[in-house]
């Protein structure tokens, strides 16, 4: 893999060199001081990976991901030593298409942080070759319960997952699951961020966890969401070959072996192809979905991969969604049907 490093200290910058070219697998395409750069050499020699540090002169991480995506899009990573100082930060950079965060190594490759960065890269090129698994045997049972929204959310899904709560009224009555692609570390401030833009509560999922009305829980674990009977929620590591963690794949397969009520279910913008195989089942089980249209994506992997299998009922723009799930589950309008999430128009 090739690997571009973005980060104005010398000593960071000879730290993240030796770790990325102590593994056979990966070499280094260039080295940039800050953001202005970085956007400069993504031109010229496109990397198969940018470590992009988040605060820096001339341009920061934040904004020189958001040029990056828009001109030259490619997989990006924030490698920083300021994140809990600097959350809003690191969602922009989030939002703005990177896939994930995490701190800057403070040791050599056989100690933990080093370690932990190598495996953030290993799993991040596992993701862009498309490898993926969806739970098995995924067979819906008919029945009645609280109706659901899903939504599953990768590279650009932050700000997307703003676009889309802050339209649902605080009378809203689904439950809403979200399963976004972030750390675990990063899962509470994603929590806390939502929370600013969101008329209903916002918490993270935790074991044992039921779904209840008017609430949005968020996937706060690598190990995989999902529902682990008709009501219950809880975590897995299995599949531990899936690259995405916490896949959408898997948890969208099990609300379709498990869950028993109406589900509407959301594909938003995200690098790879997770959630679209999860997608395709609900839909064929009667359920009625909806995935991002490209213009509005900062990444069109996942919504292009569930387009490209038909597993959307609809493809719409970001500012419409909100309003569609407001109509769907409106009690004027009998959009959804109380029998296995069929649309009624």
């Amino acid at each position: 893999m090739r690997i571009g490093i973005v980060n104005d200290s010398l000593m960071a910058t000879e730290l993240l060199r030796r770790l990325v070219c102590s593994s056979a697998e990966h070499q280094i395409a260039w080295i940039a001081r800050d953001g202005v750069e970085a956007v400069k050499l993504c031109e010229r020699d496109l990397p198969e990976l940018v470590l992009m540090d988040l605060i820096m002169p001339y341009m920061d991480g934040a904004e020189a991901t958001r040029r990056i995506m828009s001109r030259t899009p490619c997989p990006i990573l924030i490698v920083t030593a300021t994140v809990a100082g600097n959350a809003a930060k690191v969602f922009e950079a989030l939002s703005a298409g990177a896939i994930d965060a995490i701190h800057t190594p403070t040791d050599i490759p056989s100690q933990k942080t080093g370690q932990a960065l190598l495996q953030k890269i290993k799993s991040i090129e596992r993701q862009t070759s498309g490898l993926e698994q969806v739970a098995g045997d995924l067979v819906p049972k008919e029945g009645t319960a609280n109706r659901l929204i899903l939504i599953g959310a990768s590279a650009g899904g932050p700000a997307a997952l703003v676009e889309v709560l802050s339209a649902l009224p605080e009378d809203f009555s689904p439950a809403v699951v979200i399963v976004q692609h972030i750390g675990q570390l990063f899962a509470p401030g994603l929590v806390e961020w939502l929370k600013e833009y969101s008329k209903l509560p916002v918490r993270l999922a935790c074991e044992g966890d039921s779904v209840s009305s008017g609430n949005v829980l968020i996937a706060g674990s690598e190990d995989h969401l999902v529902f682990k009977n008709s009501h219950e929620l809880g975590y897995t590591a299995e599949p531990k070959e899936n690259p995405y963690r916490p896949s959408v794949d898997v948890f969208f397969g099990s609300a379709a072996r498990f869950f028993r009520g109406p589900i509407a279910a959301v594909l938003l913008t995200g690098m790879g192809r997770d959630g679209a195989r999860g997608l395709k089942i609900l839909r064929d089980a009667g359920y009625h979905t909806i995935s991002q249209d490209q213009s509005t994506s900062a990444v069109y992997g996942m919504p292009k991969a569930a387009a490209a299998i038909n597993a959307a009922s609809e493809i719409l723009p970001l500012q419409k969604i909100g309003p569609r799930l407001r109509e769907l589950f409106s009690p004027q309008t009998r959009t959804i049907q109380s029998k296995r999430g069929v649309a009624d128009r």
